[in-house]
């Protein structure tokens, strides 16, 4: 029985590859944030046509998740707790900018799924990172304790030695 419990605190055992998902994340996530603080058609202006109260605050609050997790994301440190806040956005940002495609004239199912592309493909990654963590090649894994050995059972050690 492995005594280091599962969650977001314990080593990540997902293969080095994994840094190739976070490079992704990380990298869209990041730059995304900026753009809410230097262009207002993907920030302030946007936020308001979707309907947000308070654009402005709305759209630097999200922005500064966007960049402080996404680069968290990009080194693999905290990088569960990291893509939490991260799925929360991409989530709400399908359910105010995707899922409405559905009912607008001329759009309908097969419009939503073009435009929904990207976003998609960062919920799936999202729970990638979630489910597996940073991967060998991240500063969570460079930071955890080696798990312990696997201990062996008592009565196998007697038959063992007789």
């Amino acid at each position: 029985m492995n005594p280091v419990p599962r969650g977001s605190s314990n080593p990540t055992q997902a293969p080095a590859s994994v840094l190739l998902i976070r490079l992704a994340v990380g990298f869209i996530f990041s730059t995304q944030g900026i753009l809410k603080y230097t262009d207002p058609n993907m920030g302030v202006v946007r936020f308001a046509r979707i309907g947000f109260p308070h654009p402005y605050f709305t759209a630097h609050f999200v922005g500064a998740f966007e960049m402080g997790c996404g680069l968290l994301v990009l080194l693999g440190l905290w990088t569960r707790v990291a893509s939490l806040p991260l799925l929360i956005v991409i989530l709400t940002a399908l359910a105010t900018t995707k899922i409405p495609e559905l009912f607008h004239a001329h759009q309908g199912f097969w419009y939503m799924v073009s435009d929904a592309r990207t976003d998609f493909a960062m919920l799936c990654s999202l729970l990638f990172l979630i489910s597996a963590g940073g991967g060998a090649w991240s500063w969570d894994a460079r930071n955890s304790p080696a798990l312990p050995e696997p201990r062996s059972d008592p009565s196998q050690d007697a038959a063992r030695q007789k």
